[in-house]
């Protein structure tokens, strides 16, 4: 009897054995299957050099670029590394002036992708007006001001906002203020800042009780609240982000790749998660 106990015992532990090293087996090939189609991938690509990209950013973008939109594009091209560098756009614009070696750029406003073009510093025919922003008033979190019109900034003490020399959420909010005929009054007692990120973080930090952004900065953090939205009659348009290929690129079938993919309906859903909304021109 306990001879046929073992035998028993001996079967059953075959067959689990055997289930196990199906099992492993089983999982081993989609291992494989897996390696295989990235080996493919890789394969299709070989032959191809390294290349590095650099893209001329607005600050406003930095979020979006960084945590998802080119790691997705890296992705899709493995032999293709993508480098930000993020600023106000009429910082970038005078940096590519002055031999920025970008490939691709990225404006928060028509007016510095224009002059480049003019300047046949970027390809022409490669511009297109990809998404549009919010221009927003903003207090931090937890201020206790009443607030609830754009024209409200004038109640407060201290204000940040863009340096309408080179940036254009500054620019949008000089335009705005100054139809609400508040312009004077707000500028004398505003702190200019050098990028859309600087306004925003001292609004946050309490540095400012009040600041001119952009909607999709507003969302990135929970430190700021949105008081108001410029109202639409304030400004000529809406906050239009164009980008284009900078014409000394000597990574021009890259760029291109890149700049498909911003307009690539995948692309755009992230831009859409961010707060962004797509350019429909009139």
């Amino acid at each position: 009897m306990k001879k046929r106990n073992r035998i028993i015992s001996m079967i059953l532990a075959a067959v689990l054995a055997g289930t196990f090293m199906a099992g492993c087996v089983g999982s081993d090939k989609a291992d494989k299957k897996r390696e295989a189609t990235v080996e493919k991938q890789r394969t299709e690509d070989s032959g191809k050099e390294p290349v590095t990209l650099l893209v001329a950013a607005a600050a406003s973008l930095e979020y979006s670029y960084a945590d998802e939109l080119i790691p997705m594009f890296e992705k899709k091209y493995p032999y293709i590394n993508v480098e930000g560098a993020y600023d106000s756009s009429g910082k970038l614009q005078t940096q590519i002036e002055e031999g920025l070696e970008a490939d691709v750029f990225m404006s928060a406003a028509t007016k510095q992708m224009e002059a480049l073009a003019d300047e046949a510093m970027v390809d022409k025919d490669t511009v297109t007006n990809l998404l549009q922003n919010k221009i927003v008033l903003i207090t931090s979190s937890d201020c206790e001001l009443d607030l609830k019109e754009f024209k409200d900034i004038t109640k407060t003490d201290t204000i940040a906002i863009g340096d309408p020399a080179s940036v254009p959420v500054g620019q949008y909010a000089k335009e705005a203020l100054t139809n609400l005929g508040i312009w004077d009054s707000v500028s004398a007692k505003a702190s200019l800042g050098t990028n859309v990120t600087e306004v925003l973080n001292w609004v946050a930090e309490g540095s400012a009780q009040a600041g001119i952004v952009y909607a999709t900065d507003a969302a990135a953090t929970e430190k700021v609240k949105v008081a108001a939205e410029a109202p639409e009659d304030s400004l000529s348009g809406p906050a239009v982000y164009p980008a284009g290929i900078v014409s000394a690129s000597r990574h021009k079938e890259e760029a291109r790749l890149f700049l498909d993919f911003l307009k690539s309906e995948e692309a755009i859903a992230v831009f859409e998660t961010y707060g962004f909304t797509v350019d429909k021109p009139e």
